[in-house]
């Protein structure tokens, strides 16, 4: 069984982001969190040869959730580009049941009903998770000011005090000439 991911262009054709391949009878085996998750869990990219969190059956295991990691050609860093490496992860939950069982739980496509077995809550995207082209200001809120927040506001400080500085200096030998001239 094979699993793709592909991101999602409006306006550019979708670009093949990484994949992994699962054999149901030596399936690789899954960890618990997205942390753990790496390509030592497949065998050519483990130094052992064998995958690090071993093999099992699914025909035998019948269920299984975990983390997955998918492999892809890198991007970045530019040295690196075109390598097969670590391209993302995937959280799965596999379930085989017989056609009997099938068809007692019948299951809709994606979140379409019936929505049961098992129950697709709506996805939890964050509020990062939009289109940049349309919004340019919540981009800059999620991931400029997040990030610089302090280091802006400490420049806009010092740039009104610099700003400040260069008129008090610029009209100070005015003022102080009137003063003495004029003596008001």
């Amino acid at each position: 069984m094979t699993f793709q991911v592909w991101d999602n262009d409006i306006f550019n054709p979708d670009d093949f982001l990484g994949d992994i391949e699962l054999n149901l009878n030596g399936m690789l085996g899954c960890v618990k969190s997205a942390k753990k998750c790496g390509l030592n869990q497949i065998p050519e990219f483990n130094p052992k040869g064998v995958p690090s969190e071993g093999t099992f059956s699914m025909f035998e295991r019948k269920r299984v959730r975990g983390w997955w990691p998918m492999k892809g050609k890198l991007t970045t860093p530019p040295e690196k580009k075109g390598e097969i490496g670590l391209a993302g992860k995937v959280e799965l939950e596999l379930e085989l049941v017989t056609k009997e069982e099938a068809e007692a739980r019948p299951a809709g496509p994606a979140r379409d009903d019936p929505n049961m077995n098992p129950f697709l809550d709506p996805p939890n995207r964050p509020d990062t998770s939009f289109f940049w082209f349309t919004s340019p200001w919540k981009s800059c809120k999620y991931i400029i000011w997040r990030r610089l927040k302090w280091l802006l506001l400490t420049l806009l400080i010092i740039t009104v005090f610099a700003a400040l500085l260069v008129l008090f200096f610029y009209s100070f030998p005015g003022y102080i000439s009137r003063l003495l001239v004029l003596g008001k």
